[in-house]
């Protein structure tokens, strides 16, 4: 008779076999140009509503390395609601990657609203690393306006 601890377990491999299989209509990452298929994102944020800290963890952190936008959802869904500070901590550290308005507003609400103090800190830490991007950024178009009125 197989266990519900072992049926979860199969179909968590399952799940990561399929992530990693899928290949049919691609979706392109424009900074690394890596192909992903539309299996594999429906894969990835599947494997997020699985009992099983792990797998979201590791489909949090590649949809935030991917980029993959129509995770903001279910990746603020996670960070709110996940019993695991793990898990959460994941999810933050997706949606800084995303970097979407709606993404960083969720990260500013878990440093203000999570009861855990370590999911707050490390979202505080990716909400000054997204400022700290946004302040380099303008230093470079400043740098750069300045450099064609000069030119």
């Amino acid at each position: 008779m197989l266990t519900s601890k072992y049926l979860k377990s199969l179909s968590a491999i399952l799940l990561l076999l399929i992530v990693f299989a899928g290949s049919i209509s691609a979706q392109v990452d424009d900074q690394a140009n890596k192909v992903i298929s539309k299996k594999t994102i429906e894969s990835l944020i599947q494997g997020l509503e699985i009992d099983n800290d792990g797998l979201q963890s590791s489909c949090a952190y590649w949809l935030g390395e991917y980029k993959i936008t129509e995770a903001v959802v279910p990746l603020q869904k996670l960070l709110s609601q996940d019993e695991s500070e793990a898990v959460r901590i994941s999810a933050a550290l997706a949606l800084f990657k995303l970097g979407t308005p709606i993404a960083i507003h969720s990260l500013k609400g878990a440093i203000r609203f999570d009861e855990s103090e370590r999911v707050r800190r490390f979202s505080s830490i990716f909400y000054s690393a997204y400022l700290d991007q946004l302040k380099e950024n303008e230093n470079q178009i400043e740098e750069k306006g300045w450099l064609a009125r000069k030119n």
